[in-house]
């Protein structure tokens, strides 16, 4: 297979991190310490080399990238200080890019106060869309329910909307990773589904990069040693990244429950509930998860705790603001929900929090946050290896 070198590869990948990897004289010793690395996935040496020599093709099709979880170790012990792990990040960051068709990800990533602008314009956007266009703006907040301020149809159309563009984006950005890793790999579409043996590696690869992985954690939580045994429980990188991820489904399983009784005549939205209603309880607890796990996120790359937030960009930290500010204003509106009349702040908290909802979602393949979208991919073409090597042995 032939192979396009890119000069200017390593170049542009600097622009979206810190890391420079010009030092690395490809040692081994990262990847010699790594407790992720194995036969089918020698990193970070690997991806380093793909950068430096300009093979960009082969570096974008690396699931490698995806099954690193930054805990520095890699960092600590390179002999020449080139902060291998770093450069990982740098590269995920550069990949998200290179997925997205648009361009937006990397401004959001290389032009940290241009990216800016754009979400405060996007958030502003949803917010006067959804205020204008409901026919809100000289009415008397005090003759209406709360969730009656914007009109439930509006929320319920704009959010089918975003998910639709969401749904594209996704689509195209992760249809464009499944060709480079595939290609890279030798993997097509007829070696994963043609035959009973074929489906039983898809059906346990998916099992293992969904379910084991990227909720369970494991490898993350067991094989990844950036929390010394010192390290108390409520701040390990695991476990605020679980509480994080299980959080926002938590949420999102709520909100789309909350909205199906309501359809079915069941409880109609806004509807004042005891706390140990089904999807208030969720709600609730996702929200406490959700709130718990991004503040501390938060506080570790103020405090720089760990390796991975000794380097923070603009778009890290713009992902946990949207993330804080919507756990944030959903709290603030229950309490507002419950008040004997709603108070006046609680309308426009209400509209704060579904204009950052609609843009949190809309930019989710854009950001960090299009982990959730990339990783599984990666763990999914890292498990299927496992089991080729397995099946040979």
């Amino acid at each position: 297979m032939t192979t396009t070198v890119d000069t200017g590869l390593l170049a542009d990948l600097q622009k979206f991190g810190a890391a420079d990897v010009t030092a690395c004289f490809s040692c081994g010793n990262c990847t010699a310490i790594c407790p992720l690395a194995d036969n089918d996935a020698t990193f970070p040496r690997r991806v380093i080399r793909y950068a430096q020599v300009g093979m960009k093709d082969d570096l974008l099709g690396s699931k490698e990238l995806w099954t690193c979880y930054h805990c520095g170790l890699c960092s600590e012990s390179c002999p020449t200080e080139a902060d291998p792990g770093e450069f990982m990040a740098t590269a995920r960051r550069y990949a998200v890019a290179s997925y997205d068709p648009t361009g937006l990800a990397r401004i959001l990533y290389t032009r940290p106060v241009l990216g800016t602008a754009i979400a405060v314009l996007v958030a502003a956007f949803f917010g006067t869309f959804m205020l204008t266009a409901g026919g809100l703006g000289n009415q008397d907040t005090t003759q209406l329910a709360l969730f009656d301020f914007v009109p439930e149809g509006l929320i319920h159309w704009t959010g089918i909307g975003v998910m639709v563009l969401l749904a594209l984006a996704g689509v195209i950005g992760i249809g464009r990773m499944m060709r480079q890793v595939a290609r890279r790999d030798g993997e097509s579409l007829a070696t994963t589904v043609h035959g009973r043996e074929a489906w039983g590696r898809t059906l346990r690869a998916a099992w293992d990069s969904i379910g084991v992985e990227s909720l369970g954690q494991k490898r993350f939580r067991d094989d990844c040693h950036d929390d010394q045994p010192v390290e108390p429980l409520y701040r390990r990188r695991w476990v605020l990244h679980a509480l994080s991820i299980w959080g926002f489904l938590g949420l999102f399983v709520a909100t789309i429950s909350d909205w199906g009784l309501a359809l079915l005549h069941v409880k109609a939205t806004g509807t004042p509930v005891p706390i140990w209603y089904p999807t208030r309880l969720l709600g609730t607890v996702a929200g406490l998860a959700l709130m718990y796990g991004v503040t501390m996120f938060m506080v570790g790359r103020r405090r720089r705790w760990s390796a991975s937030a000794a380097t923070s960009t603009g778009s890290d930290w713009m992902l946990l603001a949207l993330l804080w500010i919507t756990g944030a204003t959903g709290f603030l509106i229950e309490v507002a929900l419950y008040l004997p009349p709603a108070p006046a702040w609680g309308y426009w908290v209400f509209l704060l929090h579904v204009s950052v909802a609609m843009e949190l979602m809309l930019l989710l393949p854009f950001t960090k946050f299009a982990h959730v979208m990339y990783r599984p991919v990666a763990l999914f073409f890292y498990s299927l290896a496992k089991q080729k090597r397995a099946a040979s042995a």
